[in-house]
């Protein structure tokens, strides 16, 4: 979408943005360390303005994931034979419909999220940002992706329906006529945010849960004092005002004691060198907007709000920004836990707080990065050099 898929990073890859200000986000997967999808798709807005090439850090890194092995515990609904009592505490979500903004491959945190959802019985709707719809939809109807949609239990994850979605635009009269006649948006009609609400609400009535995995910034790879006023709130509108506005224009249509929720990334309150732009501000607005947002929609509607931060994915988008590698093995190296973060994993995640086992947690920004924003220090610093500290076997 002009926003997009967040993903990993949350940032996707170097293209240039067609458009002007309020057109800047189309990537996918996310613009952050953590979220969702594809080189020409979005970086945790699922894909948008394409963000440049990140510049590497003067530090290099060597990736070596093959030391440790992913631990991952995937998301399931309870037996289909309603005679057996579910052992445990099944994440149960049949009879639940989630929309999922920001999904545009089979990469990243808001394809992992959508089989998780999918895993625990929910029914699954996407929105795809515009220019990535076509060829998203092509490799789902060939069955490119058929080997990432495996269930836990061998069956296949079936999305009931894509929708074409910039939620980077409100209403049809937010989009300029460059966007309108733009050859990428041709053939494609009722994707501003509150024209996908309605056509859901028209084709289903209603939904549970709404997941924002968008993001993006066009100009990322610049620190904060080179960033424009433009491109600033160009990474604002997309990934984090864009979340206040689905959900705005969704919660009139969700079901009571539904579930909302967005990704975000450590960057909203710590330094990150090289991710500029504007998204750490982006990231920070966004958490800050889920404290508020739980309360209003808590008080009105019966709906909870939450964030998760995740850690860095190597997804598609993020290995397109050029440092993705280095952020996983700093994480390998630092973290309390010493093993790459896995899209299940934040998937999973994502299941629980849709689920009645999380149904007093609201306003939370949840982390999922393998406790890497419990430390205070970087522990493979020279200055450590002489202390015991442990490390994986």
């Amino acid at each position: 979408m002009a926003t997009t898929a967040a993903s990993s990073l949350q940032i996707t890859a170097a293209k240039p943005c067609l458009f002007s200000a309020q057109k800047a986000f189309r990537a996918a997967g996310v613009a952050s360390f953590g979220a969702d999808s594809q080189g020409a798709s979005w970086a945790r807005l699922s894909s948008a303005c394409h963000i440049s090439s990140a510049q590497h850090f003067n530090r290099t890194f060597t990736s070596s994931p093959a030391r440790f092995n992913k631990v991952v515990t995937k998301a399931m609904s309870e037996a289909a034979d309603n005679n057996k009592p579910p052992s445990g505490l099944p994440i149960n979500l049949k009879g639940k419909r989630a929309f999922i903004a920001g999904v545009a491959d089979d990469h990243g945190y808001g394809w992992a999220i959508a089989k998780s959802l999918a895993a625990a019985g929910a029914e699954i709707l996407v929105g795809t940002w515009v220019p990535a719809l076509n060829i998203f939809e092509t490799s789902l109807r060939r069955g490119k992706f058929d080997e990432s949609r495996v269930l836990p239990d061998g069956s296949l994850m079936k999305i009931t329906k894509v929708y074409p979605l910039d939620a980077v635009f409100d209403t049809p009269e937010d989009v300029p006529e460059d966007i309108k006649t733009n050859k990428r948006y041709a053939g494609s009609s009722n994707w501003t945010v509150k024209e996908v609400a309605e056509s859901v609400k028209q084709d289903f009535g209603s939904i549970d849960i709404l997941v924002h995995s968008l993001a993006n910034g066009p100009e990322v790879t610049k620190p904060l004092l080179e960033t424009s006023r433009y491109g600033y709130l160009a990474a604002i509108s997309a990934s984090s005002y864009s979340y206040v506005s689905l959900l705005k224009h969704f919660i009139p249509i969700m079901n009571p004691g539904g579930s909302s929720l967005s990704l975000t990334y450590i960057a909203s309150e710590r330094i990150i060198p090289g991710y500029g732009g504007g998204m750490s501000s982006a990231k920070a607005g966004l958490e800050s907007d889920t404290r508020v947002l739980a309360f209003e929609a808590g008080r009105k509607h019966n709906i909870r709000v939450n964030t998760i931060s995740a850690g860095p994915l190597r997804s598609r988008a993020a290995k397109a920004i050029g440092f993705i590698d280095m952020m996983i093995d700093y994480s390998l190296a630092n973290a309390p836990l010493q093993k790459e973060l896995s899209a299940e994993e934040i998937g999973n995640t994502a299941a629980f707080l849709a689920s009645p086992l999380a149904s007093a947690i609201t306003g939370a920004v949840i982390y999922v990065d393998n406790g890497l924003n419990a430390m205070g220090a970087a522990v493979d610093s020279p200055a450590f050099k002489d202390l015991n500290i442990p490390k994986a076997t």
